[in-house]
């Protein structure tokens, strides 16, 4: 039997202090719980330099639509490899 991952690698941009990362996020997960991850993880990276005011919106890198904050990560359309971009 093969255990499904609950976890999947995609690169992450972020436009506003310039920087990308290759992270692992959680399938089963509300979106709009992984972005709040993802934020505390780059300002605990940055040193505080990354605080937005607002959460942000995930969006996907070829289509520039933004993810339905809602969904699951398995329901949405990020799979392994994706690349997203946090604004």
């Amino acid at each position: 039997m093969v255990k499904k991952m609950n976890k999947i690698l995609v690169k992450l941009y972020v436009p506003t202090i310039g920087t990308e990362y290759d992270i692992w996020i959680p399938v089963n997960r509300r979106i709009h719980t992984v972005i709040k991850l993802i934020v505390q993880t780059i300002n605990e990276f940055t040193n505080g330099e990354y605080a937005p005011s607002k959460l942000p919106i995930l969006y996907d890198k070829k289509t520039a639509e933004s993810y339905d904050i809602n969904l699951t990560v398995g329901e949405s359309m990020i799979k392994n490899g994706s690349e997203i971009i946090l604004i």
